[in-house]
């Protein structure tokens, strides 16, 4: 079943901690689809926070759930990236879980995110998105065999390289993949494409001939890290 593209948050989506231009204040910022679980959050806090100046006995919301925001705040950071050099960049912040050859000649690098790393997911290449497909399955832990029949989101990208697949594998406690653009578009090379809420795993796969140049139990960081070698 085809996906339609995130709307655009209506908070700005870039690094909360990044300053901007000389003489302004860093602006907080979050990725976009992160609002229905930000925005909620952020309510309570403030919420909390004013009725405690009436009532100390309020605090006792207001501590955890200013906590929770600021959690929240971290979880759905979307830093700036400068853009590594490689045919085949990273598309996903995280540790290579596991590297497979496939039957038709492609090799699949895995790279399981935790709740910790960046969650905005990049294009591997440049390219046009000539598919972009949600599968429905379960939602047991990434790092489980049997992940590949989570829910997740298929992407397809017409490049250079001939036609590069590209997984976004839903986990245990992540329950929703937001794609940011449709069967179409035309990306560069680490443009932001979607967002996995909480975490999961990227699969890319990489073309019959071309080289992996990252191990198992390697970080990777999107849009930088490269993921083939010459």
């Amino acid at each position: 079943m085809p996906i339609s593209p995130s709307p655009h948050s209506s908070v700005t989506e870039r690094d909360p901690f990044a300053p901007e231009s000389a003489g302004r204040r860093p602006r907080v910022t979050i990725a976009r689809g992160a609002t229905p679980w930000f925005v909620p959050t952020l309510a309570t806090a403030a919420l909390t926070t004013a009725l405690s100046r009436r009532n100390g006995k309020w605090a006792l919301a207001a501590v955890p759930a200013c906590a929770l925001s600021a959690g929240m705040l971290w979880f759905f950071r979307d830093p700036e990236r400068e853009i590594g050099a490689g045919r085949v960049i990273s598309p996903a912040d995280g540790v290579v879980q596991s590297i497979d050859a496939w039957p038709d000649g492609r090799t699949r690098v895995a790279i399981f995110m935790s709740p910790l790393n960046v969650h905005v997911n990049r294009a591997p290449l440049p390219g046009t998105v000539t598919s972009v497909e949600h599968i429905a399955g379960g939602f047991v832990p990434a790092f489980n065999k049997d992940s590949d029949r989570n829910e997740r989101v298929v992407w397809h990208f017409e490049t250079e390289l001939g036609d590069i697949e590209m997984v976004q594998i839903a986990g245990a406690v992540a329950r929703r993949i937001v794609p940011y653009v449709p069967a179409g578009t035309k990306v560069e090379q680490g443009e932001r494409i979607g967002l996995i809420r909480f975490g999961s795993r990227v699969d890319t796969y990489l073309p019959a001939g071309v080289e992996v140049g990252v191990t198992v139990g390697q970080k990777t960081t999107a849009g930088v890290t490269r993921l083939d070698r010459d």
